[in-house]
């Protein structure tokens, strides 16, 4: 069997009505009431004569043929009835970033073809801005705190939902449906990753059991492990990143509760951890350090019942071993699950710390996950000393909207198998753990030596007073390109840069290390929590600048 996602939320809905869904902060959901309040917002995108105009069939890898819904929130329940309800209506949902200006949003809306935006208060005088560039777009407002009135010709999320019947659509649900996905771009411009729901139900949104690669077979079965009430989940990333939808449907297709802060407009590191005593939820995702050092700071300063937590879950960007560390001795009866992957491939590999199972460098990797050879003729074998690319097999998107040459080059087929390879270089060591070196696009090449920026940092972050760091290549006469860190202290803290220099020494070879650390009081990084290399190139080459020749 074959499934879409609207229709496995609804048939858990149906068996656990009762249960509590979603809850933000103070707010509660049931699946009941969820569930009812999605069909509400289908029915609305239904008239506007929103849905799927042309099926899988007919179209090319690139191709949509359904209308697109754009999410341009912060964390909330109407995010993720948003997405639900689109689904019931046969349209495609895709992630606004709440963090673009005006040119950003207008490429993306432009590129995602949108037909209808569902934002936040907060954000409709950006939004009007760039409406003056683009066609017209169906206006749907969801109030906040800012108290901004809707836009011209939009309407209001709970006037919109009361104005509508709670009743499905007649409308045959299908498989080929798409799940949209828009990458960060914090390496170049965002790309709307295609994915039938089938694919990415069963790769990353709860359709494999945990801990094996065997997929789900049916509705009933489905509904049937439902059925237990197990405790909910948490996560304080925010849903307009892959990590965090897969983690709210994972729970929301499983029937247990998914939970998140109230607080979106800045990470508040002690409300989280209130809210996941008072909840008592199994598990906890985030984003690496940068989500995860405000945590351990402010475990270590309160007072919290966690009890019940059994799980941090982090992937999307590095949380390196000496936060790993700091996590299990002061909750060391939690097991900490580092995911690799990205938008194009899903979770691709996975490392386990405990206190019984310290980290290493190296994931396990999950069905399908494979290394190719640099020149993408080859797949590679567990031992084969080379450095070749991180890709996937299987389940995987049909491709990026509008792009056929982008799709072409990163799902190339292999050895008569067709794959995905975003970009990550790897390599793949005889135990059969892959070691992931970094993107290739923020690679370094220095000396004719490739270095890789994440696997600097990893090392330069082993120094205790290192916060944060973020590490780029800028030109070099004798090198052609050099290292360059960036380092945030942590609070009160003092290094000087050859003590750091030598920490990441000890985990490195020489020619990797950097020929300079610039302190910064903050190092920016995406509201996921990732790197912005484009903003700390800029940093470097605008010190380099007001330097003397």
């Amino acid at each position: 069997m074959e499934f879409n996602l609207a229709q496995v939320f609804a048939a858990v809905a149906a068996a656990n009505p009762d249960r509590d869904c979603i809850v933000y902060g103070d707010r509660r959901f049931t699946f009941a009431q969820t569930d009812e309040r999605t069909y509400r917002l289908a029915q609305a995108l239904h008239g506007w004569g929103l849905g799927a105009h042309r099926e899988r069939s007919e179209l090319a890898a690139h191709e949509s043929g359904q209308s697109h819904l754009g999410l341009y929130m912060t964390n909330c329940n109407e995010f993720l009835e948003g997405m639900v309800g689109a689904y019931k209506a046969r349209v495609a949902p895709f992630n606004v970033n709440y963090r673009y200006g005006v040119p950003e949003l207008v490429y993306l809306l432009s590129n995602a073809r949108a037909d209808a935006v569902m934002y936040h208060a907060r954000f409709g005088p950006t939004l009007a801005d760039a409406l003056a560039q683009l066609p017209p777009l169906s206006l749907i407002h969801v109030d906040d705190e800012s108290g901004n009135d809707p836009l011209p010709g939009a309407v209001r999320y709970e006037e919109l939902l009361a104005a509508m019947p709670a009743e499905p659509l007649d409308l045959a649900l299908s498989p080929d449906d798409l799940y949209v996905l828009y990458t960060g771009g914090t390496t170049g411009l965002p790309k709307a990753v295609l994915w039938r729901q089938h694919d990415i139900y069963l790769n990353a949104m709860g359709g494999r059991l945990f801990g094996s690669g065997e997929m789900v077979k049916s509705l009933g079965e489905i509904v049937a492990r439902s059925r237990p009430e197990t405790p909910g989940s948490m996560t304080v990333a925010p849903l307009m990143h892959g990590a965090a939808q897969w983690a709210a449907f994972i729970n929301l297709l499983g029937g247990r509760t998914f939970v998140m802060p109230a607080t979106t407009g800045h990470f508040d590191p002690a409300a989280a951890w209130a809210l996941a005593s008072r909840e008592r939820v199994m598990s906890l995702s985030f984003v690496g350090d940068a989500f995860g050092r405000p945590l351990l700071d402010e475990l270590e300063s309160g007072n919290y019942d966690l009890s019940a937590l059994m799980f941090l879950l982090t992937g999307g960007a590095t949380l390196s071993a000496g936060v790993k560390q700091r996590f299990i001795e002061l909750l060391p009866h939690v097991t900490i699950l580092d995911a690799g992957g990205s938008s194009e491939t899903g979770p691709q590999m996975g490392q386990t710390s405990s206190r019984a199972q310290p980290a290493t460098g190296r994931f396990a990797p999950n069905p399908g996950a494979v290394v190719v050879s640099a020149d993408m003729t080859r797949i590679l074998r567990p031992g084969d000393d080379e450095v070749g690319w991180l890709a996937q097999q299987g389940l995987i998107p049909l491709g990026y909207l509008g792009d056929p040459e982008k799709t072409a080059r990163t799902f190339p087929v292999i050895e008569g198998i067709r794959h995905s390879v975003p970009g990550d270089r790897a390599r793949w060591h005889p135990d059969g753990h892959i070691e992931l070196l970094g993107r290739d696009s923020v690679t370094i090449n220095s000396g004719g030596e490739k270095i890789f920026a994440e696997e600097v940092e990893a090392a330069i972050a082993y120094h205790p007073a290192v916060y944060d760091v973020v590490v780029v290549g800028r030109p070099s006469i004798r090198w052609g390109s050099e290292v360059v860190a960036l380092v945030q202290l942590a609070d009160g803290a003092r290094a000087e840069a050859d003590e750091i220099i030598a920490e990441a020494a000890r985990h490195i070879a020489r020619y990797k290390l950097p020929k300079e650390i610039v302190f910064c009081t903050r190092i920016q990084r995406s509201p996921s929590g990732k790197a912005d290399y484009p903003w700390a190139k800029a940093q470097v080459a605008a010190l380099s600048a007001h330097r003397p020749a």
